[in-house]
């Protein structure tokens, strides 16, 4: 099948950019073939924040992140936008990790294509 590259830049919650972005990541993971890599920059940093509240009906970003991953995702944070705003590894949600503009530029290559969201 193909390789998904996925660069999420907008915030979890104020629009639905990012929620959108995860919900076309989760279908595409789920076809036997397929494989997703995430990438949350700027703003989108704060989709792996650990330990999300939202209003009873509301989605929740954090738990859209873990599907993802059961299927074999991964999901990269830049870490220069986590120390921005002042967000520690320990505050990443299960499964996500600290990368880099080095890390980004490895899945670009490696991607057959790319998303951004």
């Amino acid at each position: 099948m193909a390789k998904f590259l996925f660069i999420l830049n907008s915030a979890p919650y104020g629009n639905e950019h990012s929620f959108n972005g995860l919900r076309l990541a989760d279908s595409l993971v789920r076809h036997e073939g397929n494989d997703v890599q995430v990438f949350l920059i700027g703003d989108a940093a704060a989709c792996a924040k650990r330990g999300q509240t939202v209003p009873h009906g509301f989605y929740n970003i954090e738990l859209m992140l873990h599907p993802i991953l059961r299927h074999q995702g991964r999901i990269g944070v830049c870490g220069s936008c986590m120390d921005a705003r002042g967000m520690t590894d320990a505050e990443l949600a299960e499964g996500c990790h600290r990368s880099s503009m080095e890390e980004l530029t490895n899945w670009t290559l490696w991607a057959d294509k790319v998303l951004v969201f």
